[in-house]
């Protein structure tokens, strides 16, 4: 098992030292100060008065015996200790998520000021009392078995416990190369940085699981791309996003160990995340794992089905982007729907629309499946059989969610057996009129149940206008008026606040993103800067998003927006 060697008293205690070599070393721990890796009483004004600690992923696991920095394969371990490689030209912040770091990181926000903050958060410094980790995974990618994937441009920092007692882990994406780097050099582009920054934080304020972002910063280091694979290498900007989760482990992070026969650490593996993230489950019950399966099958269903309900395509659904925590990971090609379309696909590389948006249910079965396949070692007859019943009763559990939260978004109460088929009737013919996701479900929140009585739709509500096109459209009407009407005691004052609260105004759409991408590139970081304020409040009226025309009909040019995989 990996030890740390011996360091001194301030740097054994996590002190940034090498930020702060300027002001000497910080002072040793005494009787009032926080324990290793847990929050300062306050928030930290400078990086000096700050901690992490590696020592909670470090102690229970074998980390990989080759110290050297170089693309192999790896066998028997969980994690590669491997640093950073800071950019060699100068760097950009470009954002801060005021929130993450005061109520996450308890960083006072004056921190991003500083240049040890830049120098942190940039991959050029490392805190000492934390070890830089590469995590080993695999996974199934497109349907087929990928073999050894892992950390191929990210590095996990270290873990800080805040004074909410919450345990976030800290990674760095895009700051070079590991041992999983495969072909690639480790680098992430400003383009799909900026994406990453914004949505992790968007998805946040919608109400959906997510990792987070903390900062966002930019060099003028060329990293070259062939952003749509098609022959056309250009020269690109690398960045750096600095993320939290309370955890990174993912399908596949139990995959490659069942695939490579390395059963006791499978199964160590496994008792550290429910020990550390599944507190409902005894780590001593023999049916554990079969309750970890369990509660893994009905929280990625609901976090499907919340995607669903946000109009959201992840682009890439494979089992090494599929959280054990069920939270959204790992945003790469993805997309909200602007029109209305099942067959929406934001990756341009998914020729054959496997991760279409109206699929997503069907690749979460089968990313559990093979969940289920690398837990099966581990399970005995029985708990198999129960293991598979379990996996069985995934689809009722979308359903059931997905059936939920649509009800919510059209203000239903109470129960009606003719619930689902309002919804599917609406969705036909939001289809059929390719009317705006997002914008039809939030117009039908601020419209009055008159004006939808006498078909009067108000020329603001062009989503509305575009569904009133469809020749069944009053029909749907009368059967939604009919409903609402049927529950005693609401009012339509009620059900639009109600809705109000569920259907956002505002999300991140394509060319939105596209537009602050093409300002950062020029260091014009106004609109990431303006959009990361507007989406924390996505169910709220905004005067600098309606200046901005972030919930009217999107420009003519977004229709023609590409997204990819190369990052």
């Amino acid at each position: 098992m990996w030890r740390r060697p011996w360091l001194p008293a301030c740097l054994a205690w996590g002190c940034v030292a090498a930020l702060c070599g300027s002001r000497g070393l910080c002072p040793a721990p005494n009787a009032s100060s926080p324990a290793p890796g847990q929050c300062p009483r306050r928030r930290a004004a400078e990086l000096c008065a700050w901690a992490l600690s590696s020592d909670s992923l470090l102690d229970p696991f074998p980390v990989d015996v080759i110290q050297e920095n170089y693309v192999r394969n790896v066998r028997n371990c969980i994690f590669s200790v491997v640093y950073p490689t800071p950019f060699k030209s100068r760097v950009h912040l470009v954002a801060v998520s005021k929130e993450v770091l005061e109520n996450i990181l308890d960083l006072d926000i004056s921190v991003k000021g500083s240049s040890d903050f830049l120098e942190f958060v940039s991959g050029g410094k490392v805190i000492f009392g934390s070890v830089p980790l590469a995590h080993r995974y695999g996974g199934h990618q497109f349907g087929s078995w990928a073999g050894q994937l892992g950390d191929g441009r990210a590095h996990l920092i270290g873990v800080y416990t805040n004074r909410h007692g919450e345990r976030w882990e800290l990674q760095l994406k895009g700051s070079g190369k590991t041992p999983y780097s495969r072909n690639g050099d480790g680098r992430a582009v400003l383009r799909s940085s900026v994406r990453e920054f914004l949505c992790s934080e968007a998805m946040h304020y919608l109400g959906i699981p997510t990792s987070r972002a903390a900062s966002l910063v930019v060099s003028d280091d060329d990293v070259w791309r062939d952003q749509f694979y098609n022959g056309n290498i250009k020269k690109e900007r690398g960045a750096i996003v600095l993320r939290l989760a309370k955890s990174w482990f993912r399908i596949g992070s139990l995959e490659i160990l069942a695939h490579s026969g390395e059963l006791d650490l499978l199964r160590k593996l496994l008792d550290f995340i429910i020990q550390e993230h599944f507190p409902s489950i005894a780590v001593n019950d023999s049916n554990r794992y079969l309750e970890f399966f369990s509660t893994v099958v009905s929280e990625t269903a609901n976090l499907i089905s919340l995607w669903m309900s946000v109009g959201f395509a992840h682009g890439v659904c494979n089992t090494d982007n599929f959280s054990l925590l069920s939270i959204t990971i790992d945003y790469g090609p993805f997309g909200f729907m602007d029109s209305y379309d099942p067959d929406f696909v934001p990756n341009t590389s998914d020729d054959e629309r496997r991760y279409k948006i109206g699929n997503q249910a069907s690749v979460g079965l089968f990313n559990l499946s093979k969940l289920l396949q690398a837990l099966k070692p581990l399970l005995d007859p029985r708990q198999k059989q129960l293991a598979s019943q379990i996996l069985e009763g995934y689809g009722e559990h979308y359903h059931s969610r997905f059936t939920e939260l649509f009800k919510r978004k059209l203000g239903l109460l109470g129960e009606n057996e003719n619930d689902n088929y309002l919804i599917a009737f609406l969705l036909k013919i939001m289809e059929d009129t390719k009317a705006d996701f997002t914008m039809t479900f939030r117009e039908l929140s601020e419209i009055t149940a008159d004006q939808l009585k006498e078909l009067h739709i108000p020329e603001e509500f062009w989503a509305l206008q575009d569904l009133g096109k469809h020749k069944l459209f009053s029909e749907w009407v009368t059967m939604y008026l009919l409903r609402l009407n049927s529950y005693n005691g609401d009012s339509d004052a009620k059900r639009r606040i109600r809705m109000a609260t569920v259907n956002p105004r505002y999300i991140l759409r394509n060319w939105m993103a596209e537009s602050a991408v093409q300002k950062a590139n020029l260091n014009d970081f106004s609109e990431v800067e303006l959009l990361e304020q507007v989406l924390q409040h996505p169910f709220e009226r905004q005067e600098a998003a309606e200046r901005a025309g972030y919930s009217l009909r999107p420009p003519a040019w977004a229709r023609h927006l590409r997204v990819s995989c190369s990052s």
